[in-house]
């Protein structure tokens, strides 16, 4: 079956305001001074051969108001203003790679409208189409931008899709009646981002985030209403939050709030977030401080021998408490929506 793209029926599903604010526009600022930009974009997908991960991702924003101390991602803000080749406000540039990431969010307002223009489902098959990888897509700013409501209007054109989604915030229950529809074609599967459910040190760790209830509440929620909803323990952070009770607690934890699946990520550290990660480390755990810098200094991964010993532990935590030995099932191929539904949305041929 041949893929579909969007035409400008599917557009008209997208929320796009007549007028759009200049490139760069301040958008909306916090007391704190935390300021939001509109950042123009003319492709918003980015291939596995690009990330050098096993599924295409999509991020509706550059950078986090969360602000957790040992996010990846910050250096993604720093390529997205070296890409504007000079066209970023000056005081974005004034500001550390590290900082900035948490202070100006770029906000891609036509990111759905881009979406459903350029999406070949065929492009898809066999992977994952993974939402919020680098930043989180219920941030609060997605209060008042609805970026990610916006998306996944826009996927609901598609079925044999695989969408899986990822996020520290109960805001994702707000999108209940999308996921729903969405899972109905699709396989759709949400991740809630939990690495502690010790709360003062999760507040140490993630500043702004969610409390860890908060998050364990709103994964129960997304059960009960039928999503394929799971943990996703994120960054283990060697020495802090890997020990074999905390993560123990926490596999009970989810499994007590109806969470059908468990996946991990070891802790990962690039130039901007050592920069902002290792000050942290030596301020409030300056015991570890030395061996992370040491550790650090020439990579941004774990050790192997510390993933595999790390990987041994979570395998046995999963047959522990009843997780399937991999998430989820395998995606199916992607196509478009067919009968009259595909009529209304698709593109010529």
């Amino acid at each position: 079956m041949s893929s579909a793209r969007s035409s400008p029926q599917l557009e008209l599903l997208v929320e796009r305001p007549a007028s759009r604010p200049a490139p760069w526009t301040v958008l909306d600022e916090r007391v704190r001074g935390t300021r939001f930009l509109a950042l123009p974009v003319r492709s918003v997908l980015n291939t596995p051969a690009a990330t050098k991960m096993g599924f295409w991702s999509l991020n509706p924003y550059i950078g986090c108001e969360f602000g957790c101390t040992y996010c990846y991602a910050r250096d993604t803000h720093r390529y997205a203003v070296e890409r504007a080749a000079g066209a970023a406000p000056a005081d974005i540039a004034r500001l550390p790679p590290w900082e900035a990431f948490e202070r100006r969010i770029l906000v891609k307002l036509d990111v759905a409208a881009v979406l459903a223009r350029t999406l070949d489902p065929a492009r898809l098959a066999g992977h994952t189409l993974a939402i919020g990888t680098a930043t989180d897509p219920y941030q609060p700013a997605e209060r008042r931008f609805r970026l990610t409501r916006q998306v996944l209007e826009a996927l609901t054109a598609y079925h044999g899709l695989s969408i899986g989604i990822v996020t520290k915030s109960p805001l994702v229950l707000r999108d209940l009646d999308l996921l729903r529809r969405l899972a109905d074609r699709n396989e759709v599967s949400v991740s809630i981002s939990l690495a502690t459910l010790d709360p003062r040190l999760a507040r140490r760790l993630e500043l702004r985030s969610p409390a860890p209830h908060a998050r364990l509440r709103a994964l129960r929620r997304l059960t009960d209403a039928g999503v394929e909803a799971g943990l996703m323990v994120a960054p283990i952070i060697p020495c802090i939050t890997d020990g074999r009770e905390q993560l123990d607690a926490l596999f009970a934890a989810a499994k007590g709030a109806g969470a059908r699946h468990v996946i991990w990520s070891p802790l990962r550290l690039g130039p901007a977030a050592r920069r902002r990660f290792l000050p942290f480390l030596r301020e409030e755990f300056p015991d570890l401080a030395e061996r992370y810098e040491r550790h650090y200094a020439g990579r941004d991964s774990v050790s192997r021998a510390y993933q595999e010993a790390l990987a041994r532990r979570l395998r046995a935590l999963k047959r522990k408490h009843g997780f399937a030995a991999e998430p989820g099932r395998a995606p199916r191929e992607p196509r478009a929506v067919s009968g009259e539904r595909q009529r209304a949305v698709s593109s010529k041929r």
